[in-house]
């Protein structure tokens, strides 16, 4: 079977990486299905919904019928409430969604035959780290949302076996211009002020580390380790970034100031940040090729670009944890009372 004719399950595919990662796959020729709640939308995918090689499956991962894995060869599985403020909204909930209805999706995509599951984890489960974490460091995750990815990678690892292939993305602090656009993200967010301010915020005390991928290059990620040999990737973790793009976030913000052609303001805001990391990404280029194509810098341009030209604006949607204030206050957040969530 060739690549092409592999059919993906892509959990959260309507969301801010996922939408991204679904385009790909469908101009590679794959055969793709969506399961989301469509918390932020259909419109994430508007231009591609009618593609022949699309099904769009409304569902939950708690409680979706397994007979959608019926003839599926790899799961993407990116589906969570996403990202650590939005985790601590409600942690039972984050639980319940991140861990449990994800953890569902492995139990029953091994039991369905399907060949290979791909976890999307994050670099948040390193948590607090001297010196340069790789896959191999202890993780500290301090957050409901890290815990429930350290949890959920804890439990599917064990499941590889020699007809099912598991593979964790730890997934470093994504930028970028999406179809499902977030401007919560810290590379995002700084431009989006110097398009609405001319200035940007900093989170004190600037010191703090972080690694950072553009949303095209960790979805590209996904589909080199769902390609690459089996003996490989299976039972692996692998960090999704590049060494290079480990920053500090005063000097990131400095950076991408200095990429405009105007001058930009800064000041701070909110408390220091006890998160701080820095990761090695030395296996994913070396196991399998894998290399980002994008930096911060022409990111920041092309999304500043996007806003001056209306295809992008900022709105309730883009902010995760607003969005998800305003659905958990409507109880669209809630699980289907008809139902108890379960893992098979």
């Amino acid at each position: 079977m060739s690549d092409s004719d592999r059919t993906v399950l892509v959990t959260g595919g309507a969301g801010y990486i996922g939408s991204t990662l679904t385009r790909k796959l469908l101009d590679r020729g794959y055969e793709v299905k969506v399961l989301d709640r469509f918390f932020f939308g259909e419109e994430s995918l508007e231009e591609v919904i009618e593609k022949e090689n699309l099904e769009l499956i409304r569902g939950d991962v708690r409680y979706f019928d397994p007979e959608i894995l019926e003839g599926v060869d790899v799961v993407m599985d990116l589906a969570a409430l996403s990202n650590d403020p939005a985790g601590e909204l409600d942690p039972d909930k984050t639980w319940d969604i991140n861990y449990l209805g994800r953890a569902r999706v492995a139990k029953l995509a091994k039991l369905k035959g399907v060949n290979r599951y791909i976890q999307a984890s994050t670099c948040s489960t390193y948590g607090h780290q001297e010196g340069m974490a790789d896959e191999e460091s202890e993780v500290n995750p301090l957050t409901t949302y890290a815990k429930a990815h350290r949890k959920l990678e804890k439990e599917v690892l064990p499941m590889a076996d020699e007809d099912f292939s598991v593979t964790c993305l730890r997934q470093a602090t994504v930028y970028g211009a999406s179809n499902r656009m977030r401007f919560d993200l810290a590379i995002n967010a700084m431009t989006n002020a110097i398009y609405e301010d001319g200035e940007l915020g900093i989170m004190r005390d600037g010191t703090q580390w972080r690694p950072f991928v553009h949303v095209k290059d960790t979805a590209r990620a996904f589909i080199e380790v769902s390609e690459a040999d089996e003996e490989t990737v299976s039972g692996e973790i692998f960090n999704v970034g590049s060494n290079e793009q480990n920053f500090q976030i005063k000097p990131l913000a400095e950076m991408i100031m200095e990429s405009f052609d105007f001058e930009v303001g800064w000041e701070w805001y909110g408390d220091p940040d006890d998160r701080s990391y820095k990761v090695d990404f030395t296996k994913i280029r070396e196991k399998i090729g894998f290399e980002p194509r994008h930096t911060p810098a022409d990111a920041a341009m092309e999304i500043y670009q996007l806003l001056q030209h209306g295809e992008l604006k900022k709105t309730e949607k883009t902010s995760t944890v607003g969005w998800y204030k305003k659905l958990l206050s409507s109880e669209e957040l809630l699980e289907d009372k008809r139902h108890e969530p379960r893992l098979l």
